[in-house]
């Protein structure tokens, strides 16, 4: 009797749809909510936009990097295979166990409160300041309530239908990007042609929060921008899936990571234009507040709940992702077994799926600013160390070099070194116990995987 097969990952996911996925995966929880955060640290409106935009030059300086990276070694799994392949097997498994946490489960937590504070326009109880307090005080004060039932409720339905085949994801992905897009682009549009804005609230800084010195305080704000740029890396990790990824991986990064770029620093101006920064300062759902400023109250509801549509298709794009890391660790022996399981039907990794969606609602309880604080530090570490890796890779024999990236070598590269060394630095100085959670997660990882001893050798992967 013939054996049967072991069910595997399939090449479904065009250059549209893994577009899509980096639009879907970068366009969410940061321009949602973190200008208001901006306001309260900066203060001046034009180092709000110099953020952004610095932000923007990182991002696209990392996708042109990763691009490399992953035409070079196209296996799904993103930093885990990089760092395996050019640090051992130690590193890749602390990066795709952090990724487990603080990559996924964590971001999309954020989305999916961001999500919640949306519908708080219309629903004030799912605000995530009115869910009552259970455990913690002060910047640590653990909330349960409204936002988390709603948040879990979101989670819940994603992961349920990410367990159901990728094309059918793809599909609904591809419809709530276009419509993300779509509502983004004619808030823009709208909101500069006939809202009722003032050009003068670009010469009315706030009043900042924090007596840290502004150039210090930049370095730890940028943890805020790197979360809202963290998806440009998203096709790396579906790469196993992509039709021709040495040719659609690459434009798919680079074509996602400069519409958003576009598109944020747009919105971003908007956001002042209708709000000044004083009003805005500290306010999660800064779009519902910049919509009701420019078009009124019930104008202003109707793009309050078509943004809180699009944050689902960040909740969706990142359910997609995360899976897919988990599932090459365990190919390689560095997870769960349960992980690479890959139903015979839907021919999609459902443990590690269902995994993840357990591990996002815990974390829906945890405060909001500290989340992304969290995710930004631990995910800057592993971007700095992937990046790294390209001085390893470019010495081996029969490595495919992109032009972009040898221009002006190592340019590019030291760039990105310099701005990621810089913010995990003044992060440690600034932020010491949620960077010390951080380093917590990133040790136990590597203590994890010692103590299961798992022989997997690098270049395996």
């Amino acid at each position: 009797m013939a054996t049967l097969a072991k069910p595997v990952l399939l090449r479904q996911i065009g250059l549209a749809s893994a577009t899509a996925l980096v639009v879907s995966n970068m366009v969410g929880t940061g321009i949602f909510t973190t200008t208001g955060f901006l306001a309260g640290d900066l203060g001046s409106p034009p180092l709000i936009l110099l953020i952004w935009l610095v932000g923007a030059l990182c991002a696209l300086i990392g996708a042109f990097c990763y691009s490399e990276l992953g035409i070079n070694l196209p296996s799904s799994g993103g930093e885990y295979v990089y760092l395996t392949r050019a640090y051992g097997p130690t590193w890749g498994f602390m990066s795709g166990w952090v990724s487990f946490f603080a990559g996924f489960s964590a971001p999309i937590a954020a989305a999916a409160l961001a999500f919640s504070d949306y519908l708080g326009y219309f629903f004030p109880a799912l605000k995530q300041e009115n869910a009552h307090a259970f455990a913690g005080s002060g910047d640590w004060t653990f909330r349960f309530g409204g936002a988390q039932l709603a948040a879990c409720g979101l989670v819940a339905v994603f992961t349920l239908l990410n367990c159901m085949g990728v094309q059918r994801t793809a599909r609904v992905q591809n419809a709530l990007t276009l419509l993300k897009v779509t509502v983004l682009a004619g808030f823009v549009v709208l909101g500069f042609a006939f809202g009722a804005g003032d050009w003068n609230h670009f010469s009315q800084p706030a009043a900042r929060w924090t007596e840290t010195p502004v150039p210090a305080q930049f370095a730890v704000s940028l943890f805020w921008i790197y979360v809202a740029y963290s998806g440009w890396n998203a096709a790396t990790y579906v790469a196993e899936e992509l039709k021709q990824p040495a040719r659609t991986l690459p434009l798919a990064l680079l074509l996602g990571t400069s519409i958003v770029a576009a598109l944020y620093l747009l919105l971003n101006t908007l956001f002042i234009y209708a709000v000044r920064p004083e009003q805005m300062k500290g306010v999660v759902a800064v779009g519902s507040l910049a919509a009701a400023n420019l078009f009124g109250s019930q104008v202003g509801g109707v793009f309050a709940a078509l943004m809180a549509v699009s944050l689902m298709s960040t909740v969706n794009a990142m359910v997609t992702i995360g899976p897919r890391v988990y599932y090459a660790m365990a190919n390689n022996g560095a997870f769960l077994k349960s992980a690479a399981t890959v139903d015979p039907r839907w021919h999609t990794p459902v443990y590690a799926i269902l995994a993840q969606g357990v591990c996002t609602m815990l974390m829906t309880v945890t405060p909001f600013p500290q989340l992304v604080v969290y995710i930004g530090f631990t995910l800057n570490f592993f971007a700095v160390m992937s990046v790294a890796s390209l001085f390893r890779f470019r010495k081996r024999e029969g490595w495919m070099k992109l032009r972009v990236v040898s221009f002006a070598w190592p340019l590019m590269p030291v760039i990105f070194l310099l701005v990621g060394s810089w913010m995990i630095v003044q992060g440690f100085e600034k932020r010491p116990a949620i960077s010390a959670v951080s380093v917590v997660t990133i040790l136990t990882g590597a203590l994890v995987y010692r103590l299961r001893r798992v022989p997997v050798e690098a270049g395996k992967v």
